[in-house]
Order: structure tokens, then C-alpha cells, then sequence
């Protein structure tokens, strides 16, 4: 089964070069516009690079509208815009800061479905985690402290983590090797 990506980017020449490197493994579509990104969302699309500075809009309230849907979509940001603790709020997978190489833009994809095999918690686990190592690898431990945001996100991993905790442990080895044979199977029947 081919995954369609939608990338959404305003510099053309930055959409094809995306574009290229996911040609051949992927059903590519490039928006320029957040209004087109907009159009061309749907329950068909599985992942979507998105930048956050877009003409018309923002790539966050592309984001927001995304999520308003209930898309089962996974998201990466892809942008030149430096993280700030502004980014707790949104509702993105992965966050890439510009330039994006080849390697990256294909891991970047390759992350997002495998995230969306994650249930719930572990979705959010992953979204909440991704941003706390975005803003601790670009901000300074002083910035990080005195933001209420960057605490609260703290906090919310680690109930999250209790949560996956109290699962965890309610697991025997053999529920764990079932689970992830289960898994395995459910991939190779998926890619045939």
C-alpha cells in the first residue's frame, strides 16, 4: 500500500526537491498555498510536510484546521522558523528546521508512519517528547526554566509516562512478544 504525502510548501523549487526525494516510494502532492494545503487534505492523506510560513496563512493554522477535521493524518513541520515554546501548543509529529536534507525529508516520512501505527498515548508520548528535544536542543537551560509553557509540557510527558507505565507493567514478556509479532504481521501484510 502507497502512502500519500501532501507537501506544503511555498517555494516551488524547495516542493519539487521534497517532491523528488520521496518520488517512487510515495503518491506525492505539493501545495503552495494554504488554502490549496486545505483543499487537497483529506482521509487519504497520511503524512504532511508543512511549513510554517506559508502566503496566505500560517502553516499553524493549517495545522489547527488539520487537527479541527480529525484527520488521521501525521504532521512534520518543516521550516526555517527556530522553535520557541510557542510550538507546545501545536499539534505536530516532528519538527525539521530548513534546510531539510534528502536523508532527512525520507526519515522524516519513514517517523510519521510508523507513528501512525502508535496508538493515542503513544502518538501524544511522541508529539510532547519530539518537542521537548526540539526546544531543549535550541533554547538555553535558562530560556527553558522560566517558561510556564516548557514546564507544563514537562509535566504533561510525565503523566503520560506514568500512563505508559502502568501499562507497561500490566504486561507479561509473553503479551510483549505476541504484540510485536502481531505487529510485524500486521506490517508485512500491509506492504504486500
Amino acid at each position: 500500500m502507497t502512502r500519500h504525502v501532501l507537501i506544503v510548501e511555498d517555494e516551488p523549487e524547495v516542493a519539487d526537491l521534497y517532491r523528488g526525494y520521496l518520488a517512487g516510494e510515495y503518491d506525492v502532492t505539493v501545495a503552495n498555498t494554504g488554502e490549496e494545503a486545505l483543499d487537497l487534505v483529506d482521509e487519504t492523506t497520511d503524512a504532511v510536510l508543512l511549513d510554517r510560513r506559508l502566503p496566505d496563512t500560517s502553516g499553524a493554522d493549517i495545522l489547527a484546521e488539520i487537527r479541527d477535521r480529525d484527520l488521521d493524518c501525521r504532521v512534520a513541520m518543516v521550516t526555517a522558523v527556530e522553535p520557541d515554546v510557542d510550538i507546545v501548543e501545536m499539534g505536530f509529529d516532528l519538527y525539521l528546521v530548513k534546510p531539510a536534507t534528502r536523508d532527512d525529508i525520507q526519515s522524516a516520512v519513514e517517523r510519521l508512519g510508523t507513528r501512525a501505527q502508535y496508538d493515542d498515548t503513544l502518538q501524544r508520548t511522541a508529539s510532547l517528547v519530539t518537542k521537548r528535544a526540539v526546544l531543549e536542543a535550541e533554547r538555553t537551560p535558562a530560556e527553558l526554566r522560566s517558561s510556564p509553557e516548557y514546564e507544563t509540557l514537562l509535566s504533561d510527558i510525565e503523566a503520560l509516562q506514568d500512563d505508559l507505565d502502568d501499562l507497561a507493567s500490566a504486561f507479561s514478556p509473553d503479551d510483549y512478544r505476541m504484540l510485536f509479532r502481531d505487529m510485524s504481521r500486521s506490517s508485512a501484510s500491509e506492504s504486500a
